[in-house]
């Protein structure tokens, strides 16, 4: 039987309203919900009009309901998107915390053979690379590991860099008009240092995205960037070909 117009805008007007606390701030990430029975009373309704909002809610990603506890609202995961290059200061800041960065480590020195074999450097190819690492970190949290070499071939002033304020995957995006990147990604397990900075045990769940990027064929920098998989989601986004059946 169709649901009645007046329970179906009763349905829509607690909806959004729900909606525009949790999306103004109003009830942030992890607040608890009164209980279904309280709202209900709040707004006039039977208990199974708000079983059914809450449900829609949850479902649609903006709460989580667990049991014995109750219902609370989502904490975003942090998304990285798939087809682009993005700043993760930017990512960082989206859900809206601090961000941070600590450099750990830099050197000029030759490529290593891993390096040269992802990276695409012929092996005849002359010349030294700047590596880096360091931790990105939204809040007091580690975010990401990223392990960097840049072309100083490429990238030259990468050479008088110090990085210790200043990202590299942002200074890079303000600088160099990159044509093309390649990415792979893949779920690891976080040993030695990769678990050791991103505070998670031996053995944890790490989503690894590696990213090459060039410049007119040239390449300019290959980073490997390590997420606690428990944390982290990727986004991809497509429209359709012209010729897409």
């Amino acid at each position: 039987m169709p649901r009645a117009p007046r329970d179906r805008t009763q349905h829509e007007r607690i909806l959004r309203d729900l909606k525009d606390r949790i999306v103004s701030g109003a009830w942030p990430p992890g607040f608890q919900l009164p209980f279904e029975l309280k709202l209900a009373e709040d707004y006039g309704v039977s208990r199974m009009t708000m079983n059914k909002v809450l449900s829609q809610l949850t479902r649609e990603g903006f709460l989580v309901r667990r049991r014995k506890l109750g219902t609370f609202v989502a904490t975003p995961q942090a998304q990285s998107a798939v087809l682009e290059i993005t700043d993760i200061e930017s990512e960082v800041r989206a859900l809206g915390l601090d961000y941070g960065f600590a450099l750990h480590e830099r050197a000029i020195r030759p490529p290593s053979e891993s390096e040269r074999r992802e990276a695409g450097i012929a092996a005849a190819e002359p010349g030294e690379v700047l590596f880096l690492r360091g931790v990105h970190f939204a809040g007091r949290a580690p975010f990401c590991l990223e392990t960097r070499i840049i072309s100083l071939e490429a990238a030259p002033d990468a050479r008088e860099q110090d990085f210790s304020r200043e990202a590299p995957g942002r200074w890079l995006l303000e600088r160099i008009p990159w044509t093309s990147a390649e990415h792979r990604i893949r779920a690891v397990n976080a040993v030695g240092a990769t678990a050791k900075l991103l505070g998670l045990d031996p053995g944890e769940a790490c989503l690894e995205v590696l990213r090459r990027t060039e410049i007119a064929g040239q390449w300019v920098t290959l980073v490997r960037q390590s997420y606690p998989g428990s944390k982290h989601q990727l986004l991809a986004q497509f429209t359709p070909r012209a010729d897409a059946g």
